[in-house]
């Protein structure tokens, strides 16, 4: 199934909290966060050729604010150019790597018309110039003893030498570029073995590769540490997967999933190109850091470690290494202004909390550190520049905090606040401080959303109508389909797109089915995109675009988990998920009992079905349950993972149920299967169009999970 791998955050799919009492539940859940199916609608080979038969070219006004954003923004800071090329030592090996199991995982070969000396007009400059700064890629020499490798990922790896062998920081996200990380730092560097793995925090391109770097039999000898922050496991796991599906989804919109490389479709992700599409594996920590500072000697090398939980990850740490006088900021302090919200849907994060931990890290290390680096983008060195970075993301994260509560305390709302809030001066001249993962906008959005909700507080949204139910009257008023497309095209003409995106939308909303009402409202996303900065926004418009012209691609998904992602899954989160897929319509009236028991872990839960509604609580049991079921959580994984029913596991006996069997065969039939294609636009479902834009093909054995 060709599928463009994106970028995930806790666990990639409900398939992964399948069912317990499931029974004939094996593995359910939803599908990996990716769309297509077979080719139908070729790609452009050209960067001058659209990708799209219905694409088109930047407009007049299009070309008016890039031309404006060429002349006004400081490009003549060449600082970071100099910083991303600073140390390097030697070429990725390959540019394309495949996946153990056989298809591409990673491919930045796609990127390299970003590499060429030429100014794009569909894709903004300032995204331009950190994708092209993105596109420099290889093994560097940070400071002699600390080397990256970056390009093979959307984050870097790091390698640190320590007393005996390697000290890895952050090991990407799949087996086999970590792996190509580590090949190429012991041929061009020092043959040595990995004895310690830092995971800076709880998003898989930070984890997911672990087991590319680290021997398993070295790992139960005790000869590798693997150090995380506070919580790491609870949140890897945890982190949203409640709404997993749903989130998969969004990921269509902010990653781009089904955009091609291509300047007219994906520039690029910011952080870095892309997210690689290889085996993603979990170790659970060794050590586990629990104090707000902690000093730890890892092989010979004393490290100070700071928790900053509620920032870029609700587990989170930086690094200080004083003997060589540098600082790690994992995700925290990198080369753009981060997500305070993010578009795939998330909890809100904290900005002052955030930027009191940068302002901990300047004072408590940023007075003395040489050098700075982290899990994306390139190093700073020399003293002055670190405490210019560390200050200005500070001030740029308290900034957004505080001046949002400012505007809303005089009154302006969640859907007023992105066209009212502005970056100040001073920091919209520092390249480090732009939105390349998160945007002023939708950030700023955030902020009242974290402190006051959703509501701006109109009585008319409070309880408002369905779009596709007040749609119609929109139509209906402006006089109809004809008049709006009329006027629709005029606000196109005229460069006017968020006038007209007003009017089209509802037009859309009210007749699903008129392809021209979708085609214009996608020529008018089209032309927003290719004017956004932000490429989480210009994702957005596109993807809406693309969905809107070819409908929803078709074609099954990957309905895959992987066992280290099951193992770390606590049961509580798994029986909690069965109550999120229950459809509450098909267990009214039902009522049961349940205790679950497993020996080999030694929990009990206590589990009800009541009032349409599944709920279970750790450490009791029902004195007179309907049903009692007994299993080892290591079997239960095997349910968990689809490889083994409940059924068959009562019958070999690795199961046992004492009480009314059919009670699993009815919770069952009250579960509903997610589907990722689920329509956010109109009238996009019934085309499903089958495309073929990208090459990755993610097999059944993979596993996925969403970052960032």
């Amino acid at each position: 199934m060709p599928y463009f791998r994106n970028k995930y955050s806790a666990v990639e799919k409900n398939g992964l909290v399948v069912v317990l009492l499931a029974l004939c539940f094996s593995v359910a859940g939803a599908t990996n966060a990716a769309g297509g199916a077979s080719a139908s609608l070729p790609y452009a080979k050209s960067p001058d050729e659209h990708f799209h038969p219905k694409g088109k070219p930047p407009s007049k006004q299009t070309l008016e604010v890039i031309r404006q954003a060429r002349e006004t923004m400081p490009f003549a800071d060449k600082r970071d150019f100099e910083e991303a090329e600073k140390g390097f030592i030697a070429p990725l090996k390959s540019m394309v790597i495949k996946a153990d199991a056989g298809h591409v995982a990673w491919d930045i070969e796609r990127y390299e018309f970003l590499s060429k000396d030429r100014d794009f007009d569909s894709i903004h400059p300032s995204l331009q110039r950190q994708s092209t700064l993105n596109q420099k890629t290889g093994l560097f020499e940070v400071i002699p003893g600390i080397y990256q490798v970056r390009g093979l990922d959307l984050a870097n790896i790091t390698f640190m030498r320590g007393k005996t062998g390697w000290i890895v920081f952050d090991p990407l996200t799949s087996r086999e570029t970590a792996r190509a990380g580590l090949e190429l730092i012991n041929e061009k560097i020092e043959n040595l073995p990995v004895v310690a793995v830092i995971v800076s925090h709880s998003h898989g391109d930070h984890f997911g590769g672990i087991r590319g770097v680290v021997d398993p039999e070295r790992l139960a000898a005790g000869k590798v540490e693997i150090i995380a922050p506070r919580e790491f496991m609870l949140h890897t796991v945890s982190e949203n997967i409640y709404a997993g599906n749903a989130m998969n989804r969004r990921l269509f919109y902010q990653y781009g999933v089904l955009l091609p490389a291509s300047p007219f479709g994906h520039a690029g992700q910011g952080l870095a190109q892309n997210v690689s599409a290889g085996n993603l594996g979990l170790l659970a920590p060794t050590r586990v850091v629990e104090e707000a500072l902690e000093e730890i000697a890892v092989d010979g090398i004393k490290m100070i470690f700071q928790n900053t939980p509620r920032t870029e990850a609700p587990a989170e740490m930086n690094t200080y290494i004083p003997g060589m006088k540098a600082l790690w900021m994992a995700e925290n302090v990198t080369g753009t202004i981060h997500n305070i919200y993010t578009l795939r849907g998330a909890q809100v994060r904290d900005a002052l909390a955030w930027s009191k931990y940068i302002s901990r890290a300047l004072y408590l290390y940023g007075q003395e550190a040489e050098v700075m680096f982290a899990s994306h983008h390139w190093p700073r060195w020399g003293n002055e520049r670190i405490q210019e970075v560390l200050r200005g993301q500070r001030d740029a994260y308290a900034h957004l905090n505080n001046q949002v509560l400012h505007y809303a305390n005089q009154g302006v709302t969640i859907n007023q606040i992105h066209n009212v809030y502005r970056v100040p001066p001073s920091l919209e001249d520092d390249w480090f401080a732009r939105g390349y993962h998160g945007s002023p906008q939708h950030n700023s959005r955030g902020v009242i959303n974290r402190y006051l909700g959703y509501w701006d507080a109109n009585p008319a949204t409070l309880i408002p109508l369905s779009p596709e139910d007040s749609a119609p009257l929109y139509v209906e008023m402006m006089g109809g389909a004809e008049r709006i497309m009329k006027r629709g095209q005029e606000l196109y003409d005229e460069g006017k797109y968020f006038y007209a995106q007003e009017i089209l939308d509802k037009l859309v909303w009210a007749e699903p089915e008129n392809q021209a009402a979708k085609d214009l409202l996608a020529d008018v996303w089209e032309q927003i995109g290719y004017q956004q900065e932000n490429p989480g926004l210009r994702n957005s418009f596109l993807a809406g675009a693309f969905e809107l012209r070819s409908g929803i691609p078709e074609g099954a998904s990957p309905d895959s988990s992987g066992p280290d992602i099951i193992g770390a899954m606590s049961t509580e989160l798994f029986l909690d998920f069965i109550g999120v897929r229950m459809d509450s319509k098909k267990a009214e009236g039902l009522e049961f009992s349940i205790n679950l028991i497993t020996p080999d872990n030694g929990e009990k839960y206590a589990i009800e079905l009541s009032n349409a509604t599944f709920t279970n609580v750790e450490g009791f049991l029902h004195k007179d349950p309907d049903l009692t079921v007994t299993i080892n959580r290591s079997d239960l994984e095997n349910i968990m993972m689809g490889q083994k029913t409940f059924a068959a596991s009562i019958e070999d006996g690795t199961a046992k149920a004492d009480g009314n069997v059919d009670i699993i065969a009815q919770i069952a039939k009250t579960l509903v299967t997610f589907e990722i294609r689920f329509e956010v636009l109109p009238g996009t479902a019934a085309k499903a169009l089958a495309v073929d834009l990208n090459p990755y093909e993610v097999p059944a054995e993979s596993s996925n999970i969403r970052g960032e």
